[in-house]
């Protein structure tokens, strides 16, 4: 192994508890060096060494670079994963970002506790990222491009040759007469990130041979700016935030100032798994949402993500469907009802419902009797006083009597019949949000 790779990949493991090591392996020439030179390092090989090979299914190709990582691994005497994602293509993203997403979802998978996910990302990568980043007016979180370090479930994603060029990889896999496979979508410049490869970089070297090396240590000077930010900006997302991680206080946000605030919302979409907030996506938080009367319901949606203002909170989630409004069916408690919107509706306890009740949608102006009450009182304004935001009741499930008398409105009000039922048979209804559900 060359000095400068195998000093990247030993001085770092030294700092880390020794656990295992698994190789994203996806066959090209950058992951089977990677793996290569690991299978080479007593350190590495002292620890637990696999790699883990994620099959996309969306190439003719596909099979075979599977068999290739097989063979790799084989070669070298490592034991190999293979695993199937499915890619959901119907979130918005795109094709590159919903299979980077169900690759990322199965390495955070396989990870125990502080193993390490090693990628072969390298220079050349990070000055592509780099470029990418500032096209889309990314701010110094955006511009430190990719990280040598981060958690990802349990454990920790590791890139250790993000200054490395990727002539120096391709020169040790010559040396070493190894062999990989070529993804043909690398050619395609349609995308942005091969244009960018193929087009621009070529153009920008001719002047400034550097150029790679100088976008990676302008995204490493990013990284250490936004790494000197992030204990603030962690202490001003916990002061908005609320019991509910997808909400926050909007008196406390609009209480921080301006520059700081925009780095906590970023911080608060990346926490919770969402796609980046597009360029203009802070100035039209701060004006559409922030900046709205406190009884209006304003959104700002990207992909297929949604920020929603509703009185002093702020909600951030994937689009969820509403419940559809002609949907309508019978239920007698005696098994867990799946609703259209993924959502579940469950009769926990003993006894099943004296007779079948009609779960639907709001129609409007529901009337309910409440229990201790001697009149009946709009749906709408109780549900409003009990802080249910908009986007709650717009999939909430309604039960019914089939006369038409309303029950209950999800977990949430009972009428008094049925509260005294429910008292009565020792029973409860459960309504479960299903959070991986998005809207179609």
């Amino acid at each position: 192994m060359s000095e400068a790779l195998s000093s990247r990949i030993e001085m770092p493991l030294a700092d880390r508890p020794a656990r295992a090591i698994v190789v994203g392996l996806s066959g090209g020439l950058d992951s089977c060096v990677l793996l290569h030179a690991l299978s080479r390092s007593p350190m590495a090989q002292a620890r637990g060494l696999r790699a883990l090979h994620v099959h996309h299914g969306l190439h003719a190709d596909a099979d075979r670079w599977a068999d290739h990582c097989q063979a790799l691994c084989d070669t070298l005497v490592l034991p190999l994963a293979i695993v199937r994602v499915d890619v959901a293509l119907d979130r918005g993203d795109g094709l590159e970002a919903a299979a980077r997403a169900a690759r990322h979802a199965a390495f955070a998978s396989a990870l125990g506790e502080d193993e390490i996910l090693a990628l072969a990302h390298h220079g050349n990568d990070q000055a592509e990222t780099f470029l990418l980043r500032a096209l889309r007016a990314s701010g110094s979180d955006g511009l430190a491009a990719m990280r040598a370090w981060r958690r990802l479930g349990q454990g920790w994603l590791w890139r250790p040759w993000l200054d490395v060029p990727r002539a120096e990889l391709l020169a040790y896999a010559q040396t070493h007469a190894l062999a990989w496979v070529e993804d043909p979508g690398n050619v395609d410049t349609d995308r942005d990130r091969n244009f960018l490869r193929h087009r621009v970089l070529p153009v920008l070297r001719e002047r400034w041979p550097q150029a790679d090396a100088a976008f990676a240590q302008s995204a490493a000077l990013h990284a250490e700016t936004a790494g000197l930010l992030d204990a603030e900006d962690a202490a001003a997302l916990a002061e908005a935030g609320t019991i509910d991680p997808s909400v926050l206080l909007v008196d406390v946000l609009l209480g921080i100032r301006s520059s700081r605030r925009a780095r906590v919302l970023r911080r608060w979409v990346a926490s919770l798994g969402l796609p980046p907030l597009p360029a203009q996506g802070i100035a039209r938080i701060e004006s559409d949402l922030l900046g709205a009367e406190p009884d209006a319901v304003a959104e700002f949606a990207w992909s297929d993500t949604a920020i929603l203002r509703w009185r002093d909170l702020l909600h951030a989630d994937r689009r969820r469907a509403s419940l559809p409004g002609d949907y309508r069916a019978e239920w007698t408690g005696a098994s867990a009802l799946r609703l259209p919107t993924g959502d579940g509706l469950a009769l926990m306890g003993a006894a099943t419902l004296d007779r079948p009740v009609v779960v639907h949608a709001r129609q409007g102006g529901e009337r309910i009797a409440l229990p201790g009450r001697d009149h009946t009182h709009v749906l709408k304004h109780v549900l409003q006083e009990l802080g249910v935001p908009a986007w709650e009741r717009a999939r909430m499930p309604l039960l019914s009597t089939t006369e038409g008398e309303l029950l209950a409105a999800g977990d949430l009000v009972h009428s008094a019949s049925f509260d005294a039922w429910l008292r009565r048979n020792g029973c409860r209804v459960t309504w479960t949000r299903d959070l991986s559900q998005a809207m179609p």
